[in-house]
């Protein structure tokens, strides 16, 4: 038997798993970087090899099956993993991705939901834990989903009611989280990221990164500390 492992979905290059992966790689969890939304017969690990299963964002929408029929088979491992315990989670499509596979419903946003705003905590969690009622985060969507059945709802913000969810092994959040200054630089030079942005809006966006990820930068490592050292533990079971 392989090593137990991590899959991380990722589905356009600059949409990487940035803070996730530093805090795997920080506990000694293996994983693997996969890109399977063109493909309608992806060639996936053994089911039981895998240990989590992380699901990034991407500009494409999470059921649009004809053009990338990867993302169905995203969404039916990532049930199959919360149906046996494995540690999920998902960011910004992935969020949605998992929540369609367990029936919610997905449609486009009020509006683009795009540069840093606040989301109000709704429910605590283990999963997800905020010291403060609201926090600012960084949003960059367009479509929102609805609460899979049976899931706890997290947080939300004005424009959109499901911002994070938590059901059995699973976290879904809307927003980034994994992003840190490289990657954030990156995103701003990225073409496809900022077609619709002018130069003040980003500009803006660069001035509030600095103001608001010191205080981000812990909970992201709150988060994904956590996933991380759930992972480590699945792995330890494959293993015995």
């Amino acid at each position: 038997m392989s090593k137990p492992q991590v899959l991380i979905f990722q589905h356009v290059d600059w949409e990487k798993p940035g803070r996730i992966l530093d805090n795997l790689d920080e506990l000694g969890v293996q994983s693997q970087i996969l890109n399977i939304a063109k493909k309608k017969k992806p060639d996936l690990p053994d089911f039981s090899e895998v240990a989590g299963v992380v699901i990034m964002g991407g500009p494409m929408g999470a059921t649009d099956y004809d053009k990338y029929p990867g993302l169905k088979a995203e969404g039916k491992l990532a049930k199959a993993a919360i149906a046996v315990g494995k540690p999920v989670l998902g960011v910004c499509l992935g969020h949605q991705i998992i929540a369609t596979a367990l029936g919610a419903k997905l449609k486009p946003g009020k509006a683009p939901e795009i540069g840093f705003a606040p989301i109000t905590r709704i429910d605590r969690h283990d999963y997800f834990s905020m010291w403060s009622k609201e926090l600012t985060v960084l949003h960059w969507h367009n479509d929102v989903v609805s609460l899979p059945e049976g899931a706890q709802l997290l947080a939300r913000s004005p424009l959109t009611k499901n911002q994070a969810y938590r059901v059995g092994s699973a976290l879904g959040m809307q927003f980034h989280l994994e992003v840190g200054s490289a990657l954030f630089e990156e995103w701003l030079s990225t073409p496809e990221m900022t077609k619709d942005l002018k130069k003040s809006e980003i500009s803006k966006m660069r001035d509030d990164f600095a103001e608001y990820n010191p205080r981000l930068h812990p909970m992201a490592e709150s988060v994904f500390s956590g996933f991380a050292a759930r992972c480590a533990t699945y792995a330890k079971t494959l293993e015995q």
